[in-house]
Protein backbone atom coordinates (compact mmCIF):
# COMPACT_ATOMS: atom_id res chain seq x y z
CA UNK A 1 0.00 0.00 0.00
CA UNK A 2 1.57 3.52 -0.40
CA UNK A 3 2.99 5.42 2.23
CA UNK A 4 0.38 7.74 3.96
CA UNK A 5 0.84 11.05 5.03
CA UNK A 6 1.19 12.86 8.67
CA UNK A 7 1.77 16.37 8.86
CA UNK A 8 2.34 18.13 12.68
CA UNK A 9 2.33 21.24 12.07
CA UNK A 10 3.47 23.48 15.21
CA UNK A 11 1.84 26.75 14.78
CA UNK A 12 4.39 29.51 16.67
CA UNK A 13 6.79 27.14 16.90
CA UNK A 14 10.78 28.85 17.89
CA UNK A 15 13.27 26.83 16.15
CA UNK A 16 15.83 27.76 19.06
CA UNK A 17 13.61 26.37 21.53
CA UNK A 18 13.69 22.73 20.04
CA UNK A 19 17.14 22.68 19.48
CA UNK A 20 17.45 22.78 23.31
CA UNK A 21 14.65 20.63 23.93
CA UNK A 22 15.81 17.58 25.50
CA UNK A 23 12.31 15.66 23.89
CA UNK A 24 13.00 17.26 20.26
CA UNK A 25 16.17 16.05 20.27
CA UNK A 26 15.75 12.92 20.63
CA UNK A 27 12.87 13.06 17.54
CA UNK A 28 15.80 14.08 16.00
CA UNK A 29 18.04 11.27 16.80
CA UNK A 30 15.40 9.28 14.59
CA UNK A 31 15.09 11.66 11.97
CA UNK A 32 15.78 14.12 9.06
CA UNK A 33 15.97 16.78 11.30
CA UNK A 34 16.34 20.31 9.03
CA UNK A 35 17.22 22.97 11.00
CA UNK A 36 17.41 26.08 8.80
CA UNK A 37 14.14 26.06 6.71
CA UNK A 38 12.52 29.30 5.89
CA UNK A 39 9.24 30.29 5.74
CA UNK A 40 7.79 32.53 3.19
CA UNK A 41 5.10 34.03 5.39
CA UNK A 42 5.40 34.61 9.29
CA UNK A 43 1.61 34.15 9.69
CA UNK A 44 -0.23 30.85 9.09
CA UNK A 45 -2.18 31.88 6.24
CA UNK A 46 0.22 33.35 3.54
CA UNK A 47 3.18 30.37 5.39
CA UNK A 48 0.80 27.23 5.30
CA UNK A 49 -0.85 28.03 1.44
CA UNK A 50 2.90 27.88 0.14
CA UNK A 51 3.76 24.65 2.12
CA UNK A 52 0.90 23.46 0.49
CA UNK A 53 1.08 24.63 -3.19
CA UNK A 54 5.52 24.43 -3.15
CA UNK A 55 4.99 28.20 -4.69
CA UNK A 56 5.21 31.89 -3.18
CA UNK A 57 2.60 33.68 -2.19
CA UNK A 58 3.22 36.69 -4.60
CA UNK A 59 2.32 34.15 -7.76
CA UNK A 60 -0.78 31.79 -6.25
CA UNK A 61 -2.04 35.13 -4.79
CA UNK A 62 -2.12 34.28 -1.34
CA UNK A 63 -0.07 36.86 0.35
CA UNK A 64 -1.51 38.24 3.24
CA UNK A 65 -4.10 37.30 5.73
CA UNK A 66 -6.52 38.82 4.28
CA UNK A 67 -5.96 36.66 0.90
CA UNK A 68 -6.89 32.83 0.79
CA UNK A 69 -9.80 33.12 -1.16
CA UNK A 70 -7.35 34.80 -3.98
CA UNK A 71 -5.71 31.39 -4.32
CA UNK A 72 -4.93 30.88 -7.81
CA UNK A 73 -6.43 27.49 -7.52
CA UNK A 74 -6.49 26.94 -11.39
CA UNK A 75 -3.07 27.36 -12.03
CA UNK A 76 -1.55 25.94 -8.66
CA UNK A 77 -2.69 22.15 -7.97
CA UNK A 78 -1.83 21.51 -3.75
CA UNK A 79 -0.56 18.85 -2.30
CA UNK A 80 -3.84 17.63 -0.75
CA UNK A 81 -5.09 17.35 -4.83
CA UNK A 82 -2.01 15.27 -5.48
CA UNK A 83 -2.96 13.07 -2.73
CA UNK A 84 -6.52 13.11 -3.65
CA UNK A 85 -5.98 12.07 -7.33
CA UNK A 86 -3.90 9.40 -6.27
CA UNK A 87 -7.01 7.81 -3.99
CA UNK A 88 -5.63 9.27 -0.66
CA UNK A 89 -8.35 10.07 1.93
CA UNK A 90 -7.73 13.39 2.49
CA UNK A 91 -8.39 15.12 5.83
CA UNK A 92 -7.05 18.09 8.24
CA UNK A 93 -8.02 19.48 11.51
CA UNK A 94 -7.08 23.35 11.82
CA UNK A 95 -7.90 26.14 13.46
CA UNK A 96 -9.88 28.11 10.96
CA UNK A 97 -10.63 27.48 7.52
CA UNK A 98 -9.05 30.23 6.28
CA UNK A 99 -5.20 28.55 7.09
CA UNK A 100 -4.87 26.60 4.29
CA UNK A 101 -6.37 25.67 0.42
CA UNK A 102 -9.35 24.10 0.71
CA UNK A 103 -8.97 22.36 -2.46
CA UNK A 104 -8.67 18.40 -2.57
CA UNK A 105 -9.56 17.71 0.63
CA UNK A 106 -12.05 14.95 1.61
CA UNK A 107 -12.52 16.23 4.79
CA UNK A 108 -11.73 19.90 6.42
CA UNK A 109 -12.15 20.60 9.81
CA UNK A 110 -12.49 22.91 12.62
CA UNK A 111 -11.48 22.85 15.72
CA UNK A 112 -12.03 25.40 19.04
CA UNK A 113 -8.88 26.65 20.02
CA UNK A 114 -9.62 27.92 23.41
CA UNK A 115 -12.13 24.65 24.18
CA UNK A 116 -10.85 21.05 22.32
CA UNK A 117 -8.53 19.02 23.71
CA UNK A 118 -6.30 18.53 20.69
CA UNK A 119 -4.79 15.69 21.99
CA UNK A 120 -7.45 13.90 22.83
CA UNK A 121 -9.24 15.11 19.52
CA UNK A 122 -6.15 14.31 17.04
CA UNK A 123 -5.78 10.59 18.54
CA UNK A 124 -9.32 10.02 17.19
CA UNK A 125 -8.05 11.60 14.13
CA UNK A 126 -5.40 9.00 13.84
CA UNK A 127 -7.84 6.07 14.98
CA UNK A 128 -10.20 6.93 11.99
CA UNK A 129 -7.57 7.13 9.41
CA UNK A 130 -6.52 3.61 10.69
CA UNK A 131 -9.54 2.21 9.75
CA UNK A 132 -9.28 3.98 6.13
CA UNK A 133 -5.65 1.82 6.30
CA UNK A 134 -7.71 -1.15 6.93
CA UNK A 135 -9.68 -0.83 3.90
CA UNK A 136 -6.78 -0.31 1.55
CA UNK A 137 -7.10 3.41 1.57
CA UNK A 138 -4.24 5.84 1.83
CA UNK A 139 -4.28 9.37 4.17
CA UNK A 140 -3.07 12.75 4.35
CA UNK A 141 -3.74 13.89 7.79
CA UNK A 142 -2.61 17.46 8.84
CA UNK A 143 -3.45 18.20 12.42
CA UNK A 144 -2.41 22.40 13.16
CA UNK A 145 -1.77 22.37 16.56
CA UNK A 146 -2.45 25.97 17.38
CA UNK A 147 -2.16 26.40 21.60
CA UNK A 148 0.95 28.52 21.64
CA UNK A 149 -1.04 30.86 18.95
CA UNK A 150 -4.20 30.63 21.63
CA UNK A 151 -1.96 31.06 24.40
CA UNK A 152 0.13 34.45 22.73
CA UNK A 153 -3.28 35.37 21.64
CA UNK A 154 -4.71 35.45 24.49
CA UNK A 155 -1.90 36.65 26.80
CA UNK A 156 -0.23 38.95 24.63
CA UNK A 157 -2.06 40.35 21.80
CA UNK A 158 -5.24 40.87 23.61
CA UNK A 159 -3.38 43.12 25.92
CA UNK A 160 -0.17 44.81 24.40
CA UNK A 161 0.04 46.36 20.81
CA UNK A 162 3.43 46.08 18.94
CA UNK A 163 4.92 49.27 20.76
CA UNK A 164 4.03 48.50 24.31
CA UNK A 165 6.82 49.40 26.65
CA UNK A 166 5.83 46.65 29.44
CA UNK A 167 5.55 43.95 27.05
CA UNK A 168 9.45 44.90 25.29
CA UNK A 169 10.31 45.94 28.59
CA UNK A 170 9.98 42.27 30.67
CA UNK A 171 11.84 39.82 27.63
CA UNK A 172 12.70 37.74 30.81
CA UNK A 173 8.93 37.31 31.77
CA UNK A 174 7.72 36.80 27.83
CA UNK A 175 10.45 33.94 27.39
CA UNK A 176 9.12 32.40 30.28
CA UNK A 177 5.37 33.03 28.58
CA UNK A 178 6.60 30.92 25.26
CA UNK A 179 7.92 27.97 27.13
CA UNK A 180 5.49 27.24 29.23
CA UNK A 181 2.77 26.98 26.22
CA UNK A 182 5.86 25.24 24.29
CA UNK A 183 6.72 22.77 27.10
CA UNK A 184 2.40 21.91 26.46
CA UNK A 185 3.26 21.57 22.85
CA UNK A 186 5.82 18.77 23.21
CA UNK A 187 3.72 16.90 25.33
CA UNK A 188 1.30 17.04 22.37
CA UNK A 189 3.47 15.67 20.12
CA UNK A 190 4.84 13.36 22.51
CA UNK A 191 1.37 11.87 22.73
CA UNK A 192 0.78 12.14 19.33
CA UNK A 193 3.88 10.08 18.10
CA UNK A 194 3.04 7.33 20.38
CA UNK A 195 -0.42 6.80 19.44
CA UNK A 196 0.95 6.71 15.93
CA UNK A 197 3.30 4.17 17.53
CA UNK A 198 0.31 2.24 19.23
CA UNK A 199 -1.61 1.85 16.08
CA UNK A 200 1.20 0.57 14.38
CA UNK A 201 1.33 3.38 11.42
CA UNK A 202 5.19 4.47 11.66
CA UNK A 203 5.81 2.17 9.72
CA UNK A 204 4.29 2.91 6.61
CA UNK A 205 3.77 6.76 6.87
CA UNK A 206 5.59 10.06 6.18
CA UNK A 207 5.75 12.14 9.34
CA UNK A 208 6.50 15.75 8.98
CA UNK A 209 6.99 17.73 12.00
CA UNK A 210 6.77 21.28 11.36
CA UNK A 211 6.38 25.11 12.14
CA UNK A 212 4.79 27.59 10.20
CA UNK A 213 6.64 30.64 11.94
CA UNK A 214 8.18 31.71 15.17
CA UNK A 215 6.88 33.91 17.93
CA UNK A 216 8.86 37.40 18.95
CA UNK A 217 9.61 37.11 22.51
CA UNK A 218 10.28 41.09 22.10
CA UNK A 219 13.59 40.69 20.05
CA UNK A 220 12.80 44.09 18.24
CA UNK A 221 9.90 46.85 18.95
CA UNK A 222 7.48 46.79 16.73
CA UNK A 223 6.34 43.35 17.05
CA UNK A 224 5.13 41.76 19.95
CA UNK A 225 4.60 38.50 18.26
CA UNK A 226 4.43 37.88 14.43
CA UNK A 227 3.96 39.32 11.09
CA UNK A 228 4.95 42.16 11.09
CA UNK A 229 8.84 42.00 10.58
CA UNK A 230 10.93 39.67 8.26
CA UNK A 231 13.41 38.96 10.93
CA UNK A 232 14.78 35.44 11.66
CA UNK A 233 13.21 34.74 14.88
CA UNK A 234 10.23 34.12 12.79
CA UNK A 235 11.44 33.38 9.63
CA UNK A 236 13.62 30.37 10.61
CA UNK A 237 11.54 27.04 11.18
CA UNK A 238 12.56 23.48 11.57
CA UNK A 239 11.31 20.29 10.33
CA UNK A 240 12.00 17.00 11.14
CA UNK A 241 11.37 14.14 8.54
CA UNK A 242 10.77 10.86 10.13
CA UNK A 243 9.95 7.13 8.27
CA UNK A 244 11.76 4.76 6.38
CA UNK A 245 12.71 6.53 3.82
CA UNK A 246 14.78 9.16 5.55
CA UNK A 247 18.27 8.89 7.08
CA UNK A 248 19.25 10.26 10.88
CA UNK A 249 20.97 13.25 10.45
CA UNK A 250 20.66 17.09 10.65
CA UNK A 251 21.13 18.98 7.18
CA UNK A 252 21.91 22.85 8.21
CA UNK A 253 21.87 24.08 4.91
CA UNK A 254 19.37 26.73 4.13
CA UNK A 255 16.19 25.35 2.32
CA UNK A 256 12.89 26.89 1.68
CA UNK A 257 9.12 25.62 3.42
CA UNK A 258 8.00 26.09 -0.10
CA UNK A 259 10.59 22.50 -0.89
CA UNK A 260 8.32 20.19 1.74
CA UNK A 261 5.63 19.43 -0.74
CA UNK A 262 7.73 18.36 -3.93
CA UNK A 263 9.95 16.62 -1.68
CA UNK A 264 7.09 14.48 -0.31
CA UNK A 265 5.81 13.86 -3.56
CA UNK A 266 8.70 12.79 -5.45
CA UNK A 267 9.03 10.21 -2.41
CA UNK A 268 5.49 8.95 -3.09
CA UNK A 269 6.39 9.28 -6.87
CA UNK A 270 4.05 11.26 -7.65
CA UNK A 271 5.01 13.28 -10.62
CA UNK A 272 4.09 17.41 -10.81
CA UNK A 273 1.81 18.22 -13.15
CA UNK A 274 2.50 20.00 -16.39
CA UNK A 275 -0.69 21.47 -16.94
CA UNK A 276 -0.43 23.88 -13.76
CA UNK A 277 1.93 26.82 -13.21
CA UNK A 278 5.75 25.53 -12.64
CA UNK A 279 6.25 25.54 -8.65
CA UNK A 280 9.13 27.50 -6.94
CA UNK A 281 10.00 24.85 -4.37
CA UNK A 282 12.28 22.17 -5.58
CA UNK A 283 12.62 18.77 -3.83
CA UNK A 284 15.12 18.25 -1.19
CA UNK A 285 15.14 13.86 -1.77
CA UNK A 286 19.20 14.64 -3.40
CA UNK A 287 20.00 16.93 -0.11
CA UNK A 288 18.68 14.22 1.96
CA UNK A 289 20.49 11.64 0.46
CA UNK A 290 23.55 13.24 0.90
CA UNK A 291 24.36 14.82 -2.37
CA UNK A 292 26.20 18.25 -2.72
CA UNK A 293 22.90 20.44 -3.86
CA UNK A 294 23.50 24.12 -4.00
CA UNK A 295 21.63 26.60 -1.71
CA UNK A 296 18.33 28.05 -3.02
CA UNK A 297 18.28 32.19 -2.14
CA UNK A 298 14.76 32.54 -0.01
CA UNK A 299 11.90 34.78 -0.56
CA UNK A 300 10.06 36.28 2.46
CA UNK A 301 7.14 39.11 2.68
CA UNK A 302 4.77 40.25 5.15
CA UNK A 303 2.01 43.33 5.91
CA UNK A 304 3.64 45.63 9.04
CA UNK A 305 0.71 47.09 10.16
CA UNK A 306 2.71 50.06 12.01
CA UNK A 307 0.29 51.64 14.45
CA UNK A 308 -2.83 50.21 13.05
CA UNK A 309 -5.06 47.53 14.28
CA UNK A 310 -4.96 45.21 11.46
CA UNK A 311 -2.65 43.95 9.04
CA UNK A 312 -2.60 46.25 5.47
CA UNK A 313 -4.57 44.14 2.55
CA UNK A 314 -0.94 43.88 0.67
CA UNK A 315 2.58 43.22 1.62
CA UNK A 316 4.82 46.08 2.61
CA UNK A 317 8.32 44.26 4.14
CA UNK A 318 10.12 41.20 2.13
CA UNK A 319 13.42 39.91 1.77
CA UNK A 320 15.56 37.66 0.42
CA UNK A 321 17.98 35.89 1.96
CA UNK A 322 20.95 33.33 1.87
CA UNK A 323 22.37 31.11 5.37
CA UNK A 324 24.79 34.21 5.37
CA UNK A 325 23.03 37.06 4.15
CA UNK A 326 20.00 38.87 4.01
CA UNK A 327 18.27 42.12 2.70
CA UNK A 328 14.70 42.91 3.60
CA UNK A 329 12.78 46.07 2.05
CA UNK A 330 10.71 47.86 4.29
CA UNK A 331 8.57 49.20 1.52
CA UNK A 332 5.86 51.09 4.10
CA UNK A 333 8.99 53.97 4.49
CA UNK A 334 11.44 53.10 1.73
CA UNK A 335 14.27 51.49 3.59
CA UNK A 336 16.77 48.70 3.36
CA UNK A 337 18.97 46.60 5.94
CA UNK A 338 21.10 44.00 4.94
CA UNK A 339 22.76 41.75 7.55
CA UNK A 340 25.67 39.29 7.81
CA UNK A 341 23.71 36.22 9.56
CA UNK A 342 26.78 34.56 10.05
CA UNK A 343 28.49 37.06 12.60
CA UNK A 344 24.97 38.95 13.49
CA UNK A 345 22.46 36.43 13.75
CA UNK A 346 20.61 38.35 15.48
CA UNK A 347 20.56 41.38 12.98
CA UNK A 348 21.41 43.91 15.17
CA UNK A 349 24.08 45.86 12.93
CA UNK A 350 22.27 47.17 9.84
CA UNK A 351 25.04 47.08 7.03
CA UNK A 352 22.91 48.82 4.05
CA UNK A 353 24.42 51.90 2.80
CA UNK A 354 27.73 51.22 3.72
CA UNK A 355 29.29 50.11 -0.04
CA UNK A 356 29.18 46.33 0.26
CA UNK A 357 28.67 44.62 -3.59
CA UNK A 358 27.09 42.07 -2.16
CA UNK A 359 24.04 44.57 -1.38
CA UNK A 360 23.77 45.32 -5.07
CA UNK A 361 23.59 41.47 -5.82
CA UNK A 362 20.69 40.59 -3.11
CA UNK A 363 18.76 43.94 -4.34
CA UNK A 364 18.85 42.45 -7.69
CA UNK A 365 17.50 39.53 -6.63
CA UNK A 366 15.33 40.84 -4.49
CA UNK A 367 13.23 42.70 -7.14
CA UNK A 368 12.68 39.83 -9.53
CA UNK A 369 9.74 39.26 -6.95
CA UNK A 370 8.84 42.45 -6.65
Amino acid sequence: MKKNLIILMIDGGRLDRVKNSSFFNQIKEKSTFLSQPITYGPHTIASMHAVFSGSYGNRTGTNSYWSTYDFKSNKFKTISEYLHESEYYTCADTVSKLTIPKQGLDELNIHDEVNDNLILRHKDFLKIMKEKNKNGKPFFLYLQYSNIHTGIMEQVLKKYNNFSEEFFNNKKENEIRYDKLFFNAEDYVNNILNEINELELNNQSIILIMSDHGISTGEKIGERAYGAFCYDYTLRTFAYFIGNDFPIKEIDQQVRTIDFMPTILEILNIPLSEEFEKIDGVSLLPLIQGKIVSEKMAFSETGNPLKERSPPKNPNVKSIRTSKWKLILNQFNDTREFYDLKNDPEEKNNLSGKGLEKEDFFWDELKKHL
